[in-house]
């Protein structure tokens, strides 16, 4: 290790949040009071940005969004919200820029070409799906749906939806060396120069009782700077389909096709698109159109500004990837599904939609025209007679 080469542990003991939110750009809100400091976000006008607020707690080590509940220390906000630090560039390693932003508010020069973060070795080996005992979800099998089930329950994905995408999940239990074993629902991970290998799980535990919270992750020696979820529905290989919706998770994705069931390819990068994820895509599909259904905040839309940069500088239209996300006051996909409004959007005055009734609107306009359809039909075979 270098002299002036710093590790997490330094950067959590030497920095406080407040400076880091400071960076981020945010001030400092007196108007709350100092015995928990809260910062805003101000527009061009000096004007308070409503919704965009960090609350500070009592340890002066970590920060959260209200109404959520998330701390954030300082590694993990600049995770979180990377597209807030000049520092960061499209395709950049979230450790990098830990090490970067760190080392530049402690005034510790560094070698920009050696911006790699000390932390604990881990173990190398890499992902082998010979690793894991898999159960498959079989449309005939009841009793493989009942175990895929409480993973899908709360997340308001239905019975139909899981057999659209059931070629695209199984459960995966590790087997540990203490003789303990985990299932996590999963979602494979592969290339789309090589669809059919599989390079990695994203991961997804079933919620706990007593707070309903989940592990979300991927698996040990997943390839996450290319590896994506890919689950095509339209039975054509990649370079001939017209359509790719992209989303941060599996679940959002299958939460807009529960929405809106069309059969098309559904992407998920398992969390921040990397700059290999997103050039590995468009270099197989230059004649499709992609729609970016990530989550509609601050770090979902620079996203979508980093996509459309490298898919400009690869030759592709501006006009064939366009934002995708939810209409209303939801975060993401999920929360459309499930109704779940963001605070933060309703502070903001986005504009309130009801996908149930929009759903019900649409099943109502099916069987009005089906019903004409078969009025039709019985009319022509009365007139054939």
């Amino acid at each position: 290790m270098a002299n002036n080469e710093l590790t997490y542990n330094d950067f959590l003991q030497r920095l406080n949040i407040q400076e880091l939110l400071v960076d981020a750009g945010y001030q400092l809100n007196k108007r709350d009071g100092l015995r928990y400091p809260s910062y805003v976000k101000v527009d061009s006008h000096g004007q308070r940005v409503r919704g965009d607020k960090f609350i500070v707690t009592g340890n002066g080590k970590c920060c959260f969004q209200p109404p959520e509940q998330k701390n954030y220390n300082v590694i993990g906000f600049i995770k979180e919200h990377p597209m807030l630090f000049d520092d960061y560039k499209p395709g950049m390693s979230l450790d990098r820029l830990v090490n970067v932003v760190c080392n530049r508010l402690l005034n510790n020069p560094i070698d920009v070409r050696e911006s790699r973060v000390a932390e604990p070795k881990r173990d190398a080996k890499p992902f082998n799906l010979s690793d894991y005992d898999i159960l498959r979800f079989h449309p005939r099998e009841k009793d493989t749906q009942r175990k895929h089930y409480p993973y899908f329950k709360e997340r308001g994905i239905n019975m139909g939806t899981q057999f659209a995408f059931h070629k695209h999940f199984f459960l995966a239990t590790k087997r540990r060396n203490d003789g303990l074993s985990f299932a996590n629902l999963a979602f494979p991970l592969s290339l789309p120069s090589k669809p059919d290998s599989i390079v990695g799980l994203e991961e997804r535990g079933r919620p706990r009782r007593e707070d309903g919270k989940a592990y979300k992750g991927k698996a040990e020696g997943s390839n996450s700077s290319e590896g994506l979820w890919i689950a095509n529905l339209t039975g054509k290989p990649l370079k001939e389909v017209t359509n790719i919706l992209w989303f941060e998770s599996a679940y959002d994705a299958m939460a807009e096709y529960q929405i809106n069931p069309v059969k098309s390819v559904y992407v998920s990068t398992g969390g921040t698109p990397t700059k290999g994820q997103i050039k590995g895509m468009l270099e197989e599909t230059r004649q499709a159109n992609h729609y970016l259904g990530f989550d509609k905040d601050e770090a979902g839309r620079g996203f979508v500004k980093n996509f459309k940069a490298i898919a400009k500088e690869m030759g592709f239209a501006d006009f064939t990837v366009q934002a995708f996300h939810p209409l209303g006051q939801y975060k993401d996909w999920n929360d459309a599904l499930l109704g779940k409004r963001d605070q933060r959007l309703i502070d903001q005055g986005e504009i309130d939609f009801d996908y149930f009734e929009f759903a019900k609107a649409q099943e109502a306009e099916r069987q009005q025209e089906q019903a004409k359809q078969k009025e039709k039909e019985e009319q022509t075979s009365g007139f054939r007679r």
